[in-house]
């Protein structure tokens, strides 16, 4: 890959302050819980980062509960734990003031919206398992398959104990272009307002040999975004308003999550 570290670095290093809450009708104890801060990786999963709010809250709750999977919500949205927290942020709360608020849930686990996360192996094999669907898109599987069970392992440590030198040692790998070209397709999701998602196939070039770029992938995949004044959307990912001039083999290469993805969100300009 066309290696920018320094962009590599600000994407890894990009953090949210947060305030968690517990929901006021679960505190059982007399004395109101104080909130709890923390400034967390933008990067990372929600099950990786909340054991130390899972144990300043728990002695509020009612004993019955203390075994009960703990989930957070926002402006009563269930947040999806199997999604980067930084994405999470951008689609819901992009517009909001510092820190975040979040509202923390012992009780009433709200099933038909979120998938239970019983351990941190969960995130891991659900991390893992995209970084192959992303490396299957890029090179038909071939560089997950050609790595040693020791190199997965290095991943997903180097991500679960924010090692950047760590993870970046194998992901590089990952980022590698085929013969000297772009990916043979550029993982991506797009996320709109309306809460669809979108995923397509897209290569990093077009048919007349120019390099695909961001208003390349949304002509194909979501043409109203780019219609009207063209004012009325952004894309959004880190926290940034993506230029549609940006490559998408570039943006590939250093705007992708840990997961291989670009995570995408399409947002109304206010």
């Amino acid at each position: 890959m066309a290696e920018d570290r320094e962009v590599l670095r600000e994407v890894w290093d990009g953090k949210l302050p947060i305030c968690f809450r517990l929901a006021e009708e679960e505190v059982s104890t007399m004395q109101q819980p104080d909130p709890y801060y923390l400034m967390i990786s933008r990067i990372s999963y929600f099950p990786l980062v909340v054991d130390k709010v899972h144990k300043h809250f728990s002695r509020h709750v009612d004993e019955r509960h203390h075994g009960n999977e703990m989930w957070v919500e926002y402006n009563g949205q269930p947040l999806k734990w199997h999604l980067p927290i930084g994405l999470l942020h951008d689609y819901y709360a992009s517009d909001s003031t510092l820190p975040w608020n979040i509202t923390v849930h012992f009780q009433n686990f709200p099933e038909g919206q979120l998938l239970h996360c019983g351990s941190r192996a969960v995130v891991e094999a659900h991390f893992m398992s995209t970084v192959k669907e992303a490396d299957m898109l890029k090179h038909r599987s071939q560089v997950m398959s050609s790595m040693q069970k020791k190199d997965h392992n290095q991943l997903w440590s180097g991500l679960l104990n924010s090692k950047f030198d760590q993870f970046w040692a194998v992901n590089r790998k990952l980022m590698e272009r085929t013969g000297g070209e772009g990916f043979k397709h550029i993982p991506f999701r797009l996320y709109l307002s309306d809460c669809t998602l979108l995923q397509r196939l897209i290569t990093p070039m077009t048919a007349s040999g120019e390099k695909a770029t961001l208003e390349t992938l949304l002509q194909q995949v979501a043409p109203h975004v780019l219609t009207g004044d063209g004012a009325a959307f952004s894309v959004v990912t880190h926290g940034i308003q993506v230029p549609l001039d940006s490559p998408l083999q570039w943006m590939s290469e250093h705007l992708s999550y840990p997961d291989n993805f670009l995570h995408l969100c399409v947002l109304p300009t206010t």
